[in-house]
C-alpha cells in the first residue's frame, strides 16, 4: 500500500501509537451541557405524565356516554347494570351535525337491553305490561300515567321504539338488506310513527344509523381483532417463541459454518419468495370464471370484512407482481455483487469468531426490547390519559330556529334559563369532551411534548445499545492474542462506560433524530389535511419536503452510528466522533460502498428467511391448512390478524438479534480501516486483523489511496 501524501479536506490519517489498546479507559464526561438538558426534559415528561394521569380518565374511550355525559356500564356506578346505549330519535343522528360534534342531537340514555319489537308510546300507554316494557327506554323517574303529548313535550320518552341490536355497545336498528337491495327493520320496509303522524322508511333509518357515530365501522373492526387477539394470543406468543429460537439457531450456524449459512440463506431467500409467487398464482387462476371474482378493489371500496379481498382476482395479482419485483430485484443485486459476496462472507466469519468470544453481546437486544417497551407503553398511556383529561360539555340543540342553538350550556341552571322560554324544544345535552381552563388549552402542547419525548426516549435506548455494543467488540478487535486480552465482561464494562462518561453524547445524537422525526410526522399530518385541497403546487412542495427529511433521517442515522463507535472507542465528545467517523469513512469511500452494504444486504436477507419461515408457517397454521393441527387451529374474524402479529413479531425479533451482527460487522470495519492507518503489518506496527481477512480486503480497494 502506498502512503498517500495529500488527504485534503478529507483529513489527518491515525498515526502509529504503540500505547492504543483498544477502547480508551481514562476518559471524561462529554456533551455535559445536553445530558443535564436531557435530564431536565425527562423530569417535564414525568410532570406531564404525572399530571395527565390525575387528570385523565381511560373510561371515556372504552364506556358509551349518555347525554349527561355518564359512562354506560362502568363498574362501581349507578349505570353498571346498564351498558348499552339507547337513542331517542336515531333519525336526528342524519344530520351532518353529528361529523362535526360528534354527538347526535337527541337525547341518549342508558339501557340494560336493546328494544327487540315494534311499539309506539301511543300504544304502549294502553296496558300495563306494554307501559312497564316501554318504561326502561325512558328517562329516570318517568311518569307512565301521564298522556302522551305531555310525555313527549318534555322529552322524557322516545315517541317509537324499533328492533334493535348491540353495535359496539349502541343500540342500532336491526337492518337487514334484502336481495335486489331493498332494507328492512324487522321483516318491514316503512313504520309509522302514531304521534308524528308520518311513515319512516327503513332506507332513511339505515343512513341515520350509520351516521349516529363516526368512528362506528372502525370500532366494530376493532372489537373482532381484538376478539381475535384473545382467542389466538397464546399461540401468537408460541409463533414469536418460534421466531426467537429460528434467529439463535441460524446465529449459531453462522458461527460455525458462515460460508456455508450464507449461500444456503441467499437460496433459501430465492425459494421462499418464489413458492410465495406460486401460491399468488395458484391462488389467482382458482378464482377465474368464478362469479364476482372479476370486481376490482376500486369498486369494492373500504369493506370491514377483509377476507372479501381474498375473494378477488385483482388482491392476488397485486401480490404477484409485487412478489415477482421483489424476486427479480434480490436476483440481479446478487447478480451485480457476486465478486463481492466473498469479501462479505470474511467479514461475516470474523463478526462471528467476535461474537462467539462474547456471547452476552446475543442477549443484549433482549434489554434494548425491555426499555423499548417501557417507553413506549409510558408514551402510549401518557397519551391515552392527555386525550381523556377534558371535562364534558354540553351544548343547546333543538330542531328548530334558536339563537341559543350549540351554544354551552350548563344541565343543573338550563331549566331555569332564558333559553328554555325563547326555544321550548331546546334541550341541554353532552357535547363532547373539552375545556377551557389552562391546562385544556395548551393540552395539544402536552400531546405533542408526549410525542417528542417518545421520539428522543427511543432515540437514546437504540444509541444506549450501539455504543454498548461497539464498546464490546472493539474491545474485541483490538487485543492482538484473542481471546487472551480480550477484558473480562465487555459488554457490562462498555455499558457502564456509556451510562458514566457519554449520556450527554447519546442524548446529543438523539435529540438531532428525534427533531427530524417530529418534523416528519407534522408534515404526515399536513398531508392528511391537504388530502381533499385541490391545491396542485402545496401538494407537490409537502411530498418533496417528506422525501427530503426521509432521506435526512436515514443520513442522520448512517452518521450517528458510525459516531457511536468513535465515541465508544475514543470517548470524545458527539460532534468530534461524527467528524473523526465521517472523514475515515470519506477516506475509504470504495470500500465503504462496496463491503459494507454488501454486508447489511446479506444481513437484511437473513431477516427475510426468519420472517418468511414463520410467516408461512403461521399462515398454513391460522388458515387451517396443516391437517394435523387442524383442529387446534382458532376460530376467527380475520385469520390475518395473528399472521400479521406473527410476522411484525417474528422481523422484531429476528432484526434484534441481526442488529448484533450488524453492529458487530460495522464495529470491526472502522477498526479494519483504523489499523490499516496506524500500522504496516511489520513486526513492529503489526495488523491486529487475521491475514487471510487482510488479504481478501485489501483486494476491495485496488488502486484507493490508503496508508501504510
Amino acid at each position: 500500500m502506498g502512503r498517500g501524501s495529500h488527504y485534503g479536506r478529507q483529513g489527518e490519517p491515525r498515526k502509529f501509537d504503540p500505547t492504543f489498546k483498544g477502547p480508551i479507559y481514562n476518559r471524561g464526561c462529554t456533551d455535559i451541557l445536553c445530558c443535564i438538558l436531557f435530564i431536565l426534559a425527562l423530569l417535564g415528561y414525568f410532570a406531564v405524565g404525572i399530571l395527565a394521569w390525575s387528570q385523565g380518565d381511560p373510561r371515556k374511550v372504552i364506556y358509551p356516554t349518555d347525554s349527561k355525559g355518564q359512562f354506560c356500564g362502568q363498574v362501581g356506578s349507578p349505570l353498571e347494570k346498564k351498558p348499552l346505549l339507547f337513542y331517542f330519535n336515531i333519525m336526528k343522528c342524519a344530520s351532518p351535525l353529528v361529523l362535526l360534534e360528534f354527538q347526535c342531537p337527541t337525547t341518549q340514555i342508558c339501557v340494560e337491553r336493546c328494544p327487540d319489537k315494534f311499539m309506539t308510546l301511543l300504544k304502549a300507554l294502553q296496558n300495563e305490561e306494554d307501559r312497564e316494557y316501554y318504561k326502561q327506554f325512558c328517562k329516570e323517574g318517568v311518569d307512565m300515567r301521564k298522556r302522551a303529548p305531555e310525555i313527549l313535550k318534555d322529552g322524557l320518552c322516545p315517541s317509537i321504539l324499533t328492533p334493535s341490536k348491540n353495535f359496539t355497545r349502541r343500540c342500532l336498528p336491526a337492518l337487514e338488506t334484502l336481495k335486489g337491495g331493498v332494507v328492512v327493520v324487522g321483516n318491514e320496509t316503512t313504520f309509522r310513527d302514531d304521534y308524528a303522524g308520518e311513515n319512516i322508511n327503513a332506507t332513511d333509518l339505515l343512513e341515520a344509523s350509520k351516521k349516529s357515530n363516526a368512528v362506528v365501522e372502525a370500532r366494530a373492526v376493532a372489537m373482532r381483532i381484538f376478539e381475535d387477539y384473545t382467542q389466538s394470543w397464546h399461540w401468537i406468543l408460541l409463533g414469536l417463541v418460534i421466531a426467537m429460537l429460528v434467529s439463535l439457531i441460524f446465529i449459531l450456524l453462522l458461527r460455525c459454518l458462515a460460508g456455508v449459512m450464507v449461500w444456503v440463506m441467499i437460496i433459501m431467500v430465492i425459494i421462499v419468495i418464489g413458492y410465495g409467487i406460486f401460491h399468488c398464482y395458484m391462488q389467482y387462476a382458482s378464482l377465474k370464471g368464478q362469479a364476482g371474482s372479476d370486481v376490482t378493489i376500486k369498486d369494492l371500496g373500504l369493506q370491514t370484512d377483509f377476507s372479501v379481498y381474498l375473494q378477488i382476482q385483482q388482491t392476488w395479482l397485486a401480490f404477484m407482481i409485487i412478489l415477482c419485483i421483489v424476486e427479480a430485484v434480490i436476483i440481479l443485486l446478487l447478480i451485480f455483487l457476486r465478486k463481492r459476496l466473498l469479501i462479505a462472507i470474511a467479514l461475516i466469519k470474523e463478526a462471528s469468531k467476535a461474537i462467539g468470544h462474547v456471547m452476552s453481546s446475543l442477549f443484549y437486544p433482549l434489554l434494548t426490547f425491555a426499555l423499548l417497551f417501557l417507553v413506549i407503553a409510558y408514551w402510549a398511556i401518557t397519551a391515552v390519559f392527555l386525550s381523556t383529561s377534558s371535562e364534558p360539555v354540553y351544548k343547546v340543540f333543538n330542531t328548530t330556529e334558536c339563537m341559543y342553538s350549540r351554544d354551552t350550556c350548563k344541565p343543573e341552571t338550563f331549566n331555569s334559563s332564558n333559553v328554555t322560554t325563547e326555544c321550548p324544544d331546546a334541550e341541554c345535552l353532552f357535547a363532547f369532551y373539552g375545556g377551557e381552563t389552562l391546562y385544556h388549552k395548551y393540552l395539544i402542547l402536552f400531546q405533542f411534548y408526549n410525542l417528542f419525548l417518545f421520539f428522543w426516549c427511543a432515540n437514546f435506548v437504540t444509541a444506549l445499545g450501539q455504543v454498548t455494543l461497539a464498546g464490546a467488540f472493539a474491545s474485541y478487535y483490538w487485543a492482538f492474542k484473542k481471546p487472551d486480552d480480550i477484558p473480562a465482561y465487555p459488554v457490562f464494562n462498555s455499558l457502564g462506560r456509556a451510562l458514566r462518561y457519554h449520556t450527554g453524547s447519546l442524548a446529543f445524537g438523539s435529540l438531532i433524530l428525534a427533531i427530524v422525526q417530529v418534523i416528519r410526522v407534522i408534515l404526515e399530518y399536513l398531508d392528511q389535511k391537504l388530502k381533499g385541497a385541490q391545491n396542485k403546487c402545496a401538494k407537490f412542495l409537502l411530498s418533496c419536503l417528506k422525501c427530503c427529511f426521509w432521506c435526512l433521517e436515514k443520513c442522520i442515522k448512517f452518521l450517528n452510528r458510525n459516531a457511536y463507535i468513535m465515541v465508544a472507542i475514543y470517548g470524545k465528545n458527539f460532534c468530534t466522533s461524527a467528524k473523526d467517523a465521517f472523514f475515515l469513512l470519506m477516506r475509504n469511500i470504495v470500500r465503504v460502498a462496496v463491503l459494507d452494504k454488501v454486508t447489511d444486504f446479506l444481513l437484511f436477507l437473513g431477516k427475510l428467511l426468519v420472517v418468511g419461515i414463520v410467516g408461512i408457517c403461521s399462515f398454513f397454521f391460522f388458515t387451517g391448512k396443516i391437517k394435523i393441527v387442524e383442529d387446534a387451529a382458532p376460530s376467527l374474524n380475520y385469520y390475518w390478524v395473528p399472521i400479521l402479529t406473527v410476522v411484525f413479531g417474528a422481523y422484531l425479533i429476528a432484526h434484534g438479534f441481526f442488529s448484533v451482527y450488524a453492529m458487530c460487522v460495522d464495529t470491526l470495519f472502522l477498526c479494519f480501516l483504523e489499523d490499516l492507518e496506524r500500522n504496516d503489518g511489520t513486526a513492529d506496527r503489526p495488523y491486529f486483523m487475521p491475514e487471510r481477512l487482510l488479504s481478501i480486503l485489501k483486494k476491495s480497494n485496488e488502486g484507493v489511496k490508503t496508508v501504510d
